[in-house]
């Protein structure tokens, strides 16, 4: 055996080994969560009183669906404009650098950003709009990018071919090159509402750590009580968590309810990955003729 050979089957057995402790790792880590949070698991934390984090669960997809709202056509009109209609030169790439920035700026800093803008300047107290607006800052980059990548990834024929048929530019990208994408975009949104779902300094200073929820005025948006009036105050699974640790230290329960909540919240992270990527799969299949 040559030794290229022998050096090619070593680095990929590196390789292979790195994966499956990599995902090894992984569904340790995502079992030992959710062990733990049912070992301490009691009936009455499923309520929305007491030690109840059923508010706290509303809350953390409610906010996340408002920041995907906003986040989503943005980041995707954003990333078609890149693909599209940018021309390559100077103003191009500051504008791809000034993406990757934001990206990674930590979210401490967009937290308090969005409470300089979205709330000292606005005037209110805490309320979810803000909180929505804050993470989507922190998600418009992650789906741009990915829209960016996939529309440049796609074979120019698609679009050769929808221009050849008398399709214009502006019909070419909505009916051929963003449906023929949207599998890799769907990943942007993954990462985006991933980003949502876990987000917890970003949101100590926007969304508040309190909810005043009255069921009972479920349809009365306006009500300051409404669970679906987005300028209330509304505390998410993380924010709820990291409250537990410190704040809500006292309450002899607090630990076990901030297991059964960290449970609760990686449950609901991978239920959603798990339904994105279906969709995805099932649009993938479809581009390639149900292959």
């Amino acid at each position: 055996m040559s030794r290229a050979k022998k050096k090619d089957r070593f680095m990929t057995g590196v390789f292979y080994a790195i994966g499956w402790i990599m995902l090894a790792f992984l569904l340790y880590l995502t079992f030992t969560i959710i062990f733990d949070g049912i070992k301490g698991f009691s009936p009455d934390f499923l309520g929305a009183a007491g030690n109840g984090i059923f508010n706290q669960f509303f809350n953390t997809i409610y906010l996340v669906f408002l920041s995907l709202l906003v986040s989503v056509p943005i980041g995707i009109g954003a990333g078609v404009y890149l693909a599209e209609y940018a021309k390559e030169g100077k103003f191009l790439s500051m504008v791809e650098v000034s993406i990757e920035s934001l990206s990674s700026l930590p979210s401490i800093v967009i937290g308090l950003f969005g409470y300089l803008v979205f709330i000292m300047w606005t005037g209110m107290s805490w309320n979810i709009v803000a909180g929505a607006l804050t993470i989507s800052i922190l998600s418009i980059p992650l789906i741009t990018t990915e829209t960016n990548n996939a529309i440049r990834s796609l074979p120019i024929e698609y679009k050769e071919g929808s221009l050849g048929l008398g399709a214009t530019k502006s019909e070419t990208i909505r009916k051929v090159l963003i449906p023929a994408a949207m599998p890799q975009i769907l990943t942007g949104v993954i990462m985006a509402a991933g980003r949502g779902f876990g987000e917890a300094a970003a949101l100590l200073y926007t969304s508040g750590q309190s909810t005043y929820v009255n069921w009972h005025n479920f349809w009365k948006i306006t009500s300051p009580t409404s669970p679906l009036n987005p300028f209330r105050s509304g505390e998410t699974l993380s924010l709820h968590i990291w409250v537990m640790r410190t704040e809500g230290a006292l309450n002899p329960k607090a630990t076990e309810i901030a297991n059964f909540t960290s449970a609760v919240l990686v449950i609901l992270a991978l239920l959603f990955t798990l339904v994105t990527r279906r969709i995805s799969d099932k649009m993938r299949k479809r581009n390639n003729g149900g292959k």
